[in-house]
């Protein structure tokens, strides 16, 4: 997320520019109106009379001050929501005074605006994901079919040829049968992390088991897995999330944790489904890189609440909480 925009240099907020010219004018309605009721009198002006107007002078503009805070603060608060707002951290509102003034009547309209905006990112989001997962099948598909077969071909007649072949011959066919095999298993991999056909196929649970035993792998990390087997059902954008919100939180703790194990939690907590990716490294910063802003626009998608955070035992929890209603859907 970039930092909150700065006010622009030599800019003066409204609430001290509207006090000090209260304050200007005040002093100045209390020399002329000594002036013109009695001018001689502010020559011999005593000291006990310069307090009590001195007093005066301070209460008025501690009420004035006051005054102004209550009318203006709203403004004050809008202002600073406006620099800090992060559409991927849905919620943020102005308070709204309960008094009636134009203060209330633009973070009314302020607040409003936030939800429209909320609402059409969270719609281009679904769309954006959706086509990027549309192009993921396809690809998946093409790898797996096309790419695939013409692998598994090239494989079947290395192997007829070494076997043909003597000496030297033999020798290079078979280990470029063996690069050939290597190749497909890789290209069958890229496949599946494009597109899990287990979660498709055999659900959530299943879909988590395949992709940390493909991570530990890969990696050489150990990882913990506590999946729970009776799940509240969720759509199959929700399942989709918490999937790729996994993905990319083990590819994170295998690129900067440091760690050498992983614990991949998956339960119901409540009216809520709970995935947790815990590591024991050094920790990470919660800063929104690519990978962390993805995850928050995944999790917007579905109303869900994205944490990332220092465990105080070391390393770093990824928490996302996905709501379920009644009836088995999540609920925007």
């Amino acid at each position: 997320m970039s930092p909150p925009s700065r006010p622009p240099r030599g800019y003066t907020p409204l609430f001290q520019r509207v006090a000090a010219t209260n304050a200007i004018l005040l002093v100045a309605a209390c020399v002329v109106t000594i002036l013109v009721i009695n001018p001689e009198k502010l020559s011999s002006f005593a000291l006990g009379e310069a307090l009590v107007l001195l007093a005066a002078l301070v209460l008025v503009a501690a009420i004035n001050l006051y005054l102004l805070r209550r009318a203006l603060g709203p403004l004050e608060a809008l202002t600073a929501l406006a620099r800090r707002v992060d559409l991927t951290r849905p919620g943020q509102r102005v308070p709204v005074s309960p008094y009636g003034s134009e203060a209330r009547e633009l973070a009314v309209t302020f607040n409003e605006m936030l939800e429209r905006l909320e609402s059409e990112r969270r719609e281009s989001t679904r769309r954006v994901l959706a086509a990027q997962e549309s192009e993921r099948l396809r690809i998946s598909r093409e790898l797996h079919d096309e790419v695939g077969q013409t692998l598994t071909a090239v494989l079947l007649q290395l192997g007829r040829s070494a076997k043909r072949a003597d000496g030297e011959l033999g020798r290079e066919l078979a280990e470029a049968q063996e690069t050939a095999r290597e190749t497909l298993e890789e290209v069958r991999r890229i496949s599946l992390e494009l597109r899990p056909e287990a979660l498709d196929d055999l659900g959530l649970g299943s879909a988590l088991v395949a992709l940390s035993e493909r991570f530990a792998q890969s990696t050489g990390l150990a990882v913990t897995r506590r999946l729970d087997r009776e799940l509240p059902p969720l759509g199959e954008e929700a399942e989709l999330v918490i999937y790729r919100v996994a993905q990319e939180a083990l590819t994170n703790a295998a690129r900067h944790s440091g760690s050498d194990s992983v614990e991949l939690v998956l339960a119901a907590d409540g009216d809520a489904v709970t995935l947790q990716v815990l590591d024991h490294g050094s920790g990470i910063d919660a800063v929104d890189g690519g990978g962390l802003r993805g995850m928050r626009e995944r999790a917007v998608l579905v109303g869900a609440e994205l944490v990332v955070r220092r465990r105080p035992e070391g390393g770093t929890e990824v928490r996302l909480d996905v709501p379920v209603e009644e009836d088995g859907e999540w609920s925007p």
